[in-house]
């Protein structure tokens, strides 16, 4: 009788069509708004004609969009949990349709690249196939309770309303309650993903360690005891890297499809899918809000405009200057810069001329380190071109000269800083300061060596962070420094 009665199931599953959402549900992403990033990115000036689309409300906004982009379905964010299921179903005989709101050619390309849908219905210029619009053609094609229905949202509650079974993709159990409350819940996809840890890696809370530079001016100037002047500077720092995270989720909406192409950035939030495409565009103006409400209220304004510079230069590095070669270093090299001179602005610090120099020529040098170590990766994987860069695998050897002879010049402008005035006045014993040459010279060789030998993280700053070696040749600098200052 068990035999029998399981087999009785099987073929009434077979008899029940299965419908599927798409976005949060097949995919991890949203179409829309990849296809909005997408298209800013190729095209900055639509900033100023979107809100006029969205006026005109989210059906035609959609459709809008769609005629300039259309989301390259080999490159989205899969949940393979998901798809799986959709196969094994497919497998028995079952009927899978795709019911999603995203327009109807881009569930289309979906269909053309998974080849598993048996029907797939998408929203129309007239029609938002969403919530309520959703249910009714669901239940006109199939019939009261004549489907199953897996979706992830509270705007699939009215369509699992009329389903035989629902099929819930959400990691949140309170949600899965309310689902529950409304229909018959007959599987449940979750991973377990810590929101708190996936928001830190989102924003990039160990890259906040490039804007330790902020206190070098105060170091350097000899009043890192100043109590209220290091308050100061701590402010700075915190503002600096809000604004920097800011920075970093902006640059990952916009590069989600060439993330995807890369051997270590295809597995950051955004890209992975793990992160919400909808969390980021909330939490991106928040932390922008955040950090220029703290440079208000606690800080100059002199600081206050060097941080509007940075913002401005990075959000054009991330629209254009990073698909340019040398600019995109030159730029980057900048921007490290600006965050020395912006801890001087914080306390008034008058900025070295020998310092500039020396972070431009260093920067210089370790960000060319960045781009050697990426066309590494691109050569072992046979390609010719970096994705959204303007390198080729040829220009290793240049750049690789380009980054050396950088960092060479930048312990060059060190030593003939030693043997300035300016170190017999800040210094009482500036001959301490002569094997920092050695030291700084050791160090950005050794760091050259490791990319060459592909032992190299991508960001040379992260991999000095995590480096035993790196500390223990701080540790020395620190004594010694503090040996010609006493």
């Amino acid at each position: 009788m068990e035999i029998e009665s399981n087999i009785l199931n099987l073929n009434n599953d077979k008899n029940i069509p299965l419908c599927v959402d798409l976005d949060g549900t097949i995919i991890y992403s949203d179409t829309l708004i990849e296809s909005l990033f997408t298209l800013i990115k190729q095209k900055p000036y639509f900033i100023f004609i979107l809100p006029f689309w969205i006026l005109k409300g989210k059906t035609i906004f959609k459709n809008k969009v769609k005629k300039y982009i259309i989301p390259n379905p080999a490159s989205l964010p899969y949940r393979n949990d998901v798809v799986d299921f959709l196969k094994s179903e497919k497998a028995k005989g079952r009927k899978i349709v795709l019911a999603t709101a995203t327009v109807q050619e881009i569930a289309d390309s979906i269909q053309n690249h998974l080849q598993i849908f048996d029907e797939v219905l998408g929203s129309s210029e007239s029609v938002n196939l969403r919530s309520s619009n959703k249910r009714a053609k669901l239940v006109e094609l199939y019939g009261e309770k004549g489907f199953d229905y897996i979706g992830d949202s509270s705007a699939d509650f009215e369509v699992w309303k009329s389903t035989r079974n629902a099929l819930v993709v959400n990691n949140s159990n309170i949600f899965v309650e309310k689902v529950k409350k409304i229909a018959n819940v007959d599987k449940v996809f979750k991973e377990n993903n810590s929101f708190i840890k996936l928001l830190f890696k989102q924003i990039r809370v160990y890259q906040w360690v490039k804007n330790i530079l902020i206190f070098l001016p105060l170091l350097m100037a000899h009043k890192i005891s100043d109590l209220n002047s290091l308050i100061t500077v701590l402010f700075a720092f915190i503002t600096f890297s809000l604004g920097a995270s800011f920075v970093y989720v902006l640059n990952d909406l916009l590069d989600l499809e060439s993330d995807r192409q890369h051997p270590r950035k295809r597995n950051r939030p955004l890209a992975s899918g793990k992160f919400s495409l909808k969390t980021a565009v909330i939490t991106a103006p928040l932390l922008l809000i955040l950090s220029l409400t703290i440079t208000i209220l606690f800080l100059n304004v002199e600081f206050l405009i060097v941080q509007i510079v940075y913002l401005i230069i990075t959000c054009l590095y991330s629209f254009y200057l990073k698909r340019l070669h040398l600019l995109d270093i030159m730029t980057l090299a900048m921007l490290y810069t600006l965050r020395i001179i912006a801890g001087g602005m914080a306390v008034k610090v008058p900025l070295s001329p020998w310092l500039l120099a020396f972070s431009v020529f260093l920067f210089f040098s370790l960000a060319i380190v960045k781009r050697y170590t990426e066309l590494r990766v691109m050569k072992a994987e046979n390609k010719q071109k970096t994705s959204g860069r303007g390198y080729f695998v040829e220009d290793m050897e240049l750049i690789l000269n380009l980054g050396t002879v950088s960092g060479m010049l930048s312990v060059l402008i060190f030593v003939l800083y030693v043997n300035s005035h300016e170190v017999v006045q800040l210094y009482k014993n500036p001959e301490y300061l002569w094997p920092v040459s050695l030291i700084l010279l050791y160090w950005i060789s050794r760091i050259w060596f490791k990319a060459h030998r592909d032992e190299m993280n991508d960001d040379p700053i992260v991999f000095t962070v995590k480096d035993p070696v790196s500390y223990i040749i701080g540790l020395i600098v620190l004594l010694l420094v503090i040996g010609a200052a006493i």
